[in-house]
């Protein structure tokens, strides 16, 4: 159970009608004649974007860049591994904020030579990652301050979950994770979010061995012998519901099955290492080693 400390620290995730980090922002913070003009590229670092109060900074944003809802609304500059110069440069932006997962190089290397300045922030799937993203957005967006404050909570909310998952280390569930967004299934093994998420929150990932992802087998099903299988909404979406979900014949052969053990969770906030990721370690571990 939270603790009322825990939340109010939560409260730093909630987000005001103009999509702005309460008690962050205050009017004249930028006091410069020019705000700088941004393109972020990954649905965490927008998520960054609007915590500071730096959306009206924004004049493009990545397809992925979904939360929250105003997001959606953004001019999009396209995927962010398949950027394109051309309509990026368009939006006459000032820098660029996104991981070195965007790509691909050569439209980074020329929107660089076009003058844009670039943020890319390493992503490894760590609890660091989260505070470069907020940094590099502080940088970019000339919102440090605030930035700081912003890290500051987050850091306090990560403190507390991670003594609340300490508490149950006993307990450890095999979690295989799913991803599902098209119709060819995957799993994945190490050094992926997924993976990281899994450990974060106290479980077992059950596919170990292989970095990356790899197709969802019927043989991999059964030796992994999953007590639960966790996937994103949109990979149930993507399948046609739960019923369709569970009735793929690989997962018949998993303990998962017989107890009908699935915890699905939005994309973004579940393996996209942004500011939400304290609360959704806190919400897999309750729901999956307390269940």
């Amino acid at each position: 159970m939270m603790t009322p400390s825990a939340a109010t620290r939560r409260t730093v995730l909630r987000w005001s009608g103009a999509g702005a980090l309460a008690g962050l922002c205050s009017p004249g913070v930028l006091a410069q004649s020019h705000a700088p003009r941004l393109v972020t590229v990954g649905g965490a670092i927008t998520e960054v974007a609007y915590l500071l109060g730096a959306q009206d900074q924004l004049v493009g944003t990545d397809t992925t860049s979904l939360f929250p809802v105003a997001a959606q609304k953004t001019p999009k500059v396209g995927y962010m591994r398949q950027l394109s110069a051309e309509g990026l440069l368009s939006l006459q932006p000032d820098a660029l904020i996104s991981t070195t997962e965007a790509g691909p190089p050569v439209v980074l290397d020329q929107i660089r030579s076009a003058g844009v300045r670039l943020e890319l922030v390493e992503a490894d799937h760590s609890w660091m990652e989260v505070g470069r993203k907020v940094a590099a957005v502080g940088r970019a967006a000339s919102r440090m301050r605030e930035a700081r404050a912003l890290q500051e909570q987050l850091d306090d909310a990560w403190a507390e979950v991670q003594r609340g998952v300490a508490k149950t280390r006993g307990q450890r569930p095999r979690v295989l994770f799913i991803l599902a967004h098209s119709q060819s299934p995957s799993v994945s093994g190490e050094a992926t979010a997924a993976d990281a998420v899994m450990r974060y929150c106290g479980s077992i990932n059950c596919m170990s061995g292989f970095r990356g992802y790899r197709p969802m087998t019927a043989e991999a099903m059964a030796s992994a012998a999953p007590d639960v299988i966790l996937t994103t909404t949109q990979g149930v979406d993507a399948l046609g519901g739960v019923d369709k979900f569970w009735a793929r014949p690989e997962l018949a052969l998993t303990p998962a099955y017989a107890r009908q053990a699935l915890v699905q969770m939005d994309a973004l906030k579940l393996i996209g290492f942004g500011p939400r990721l304290p609360e959704a370690v806190r919400e897999l571990h309750e729901r999956v080693v307390l269940a």
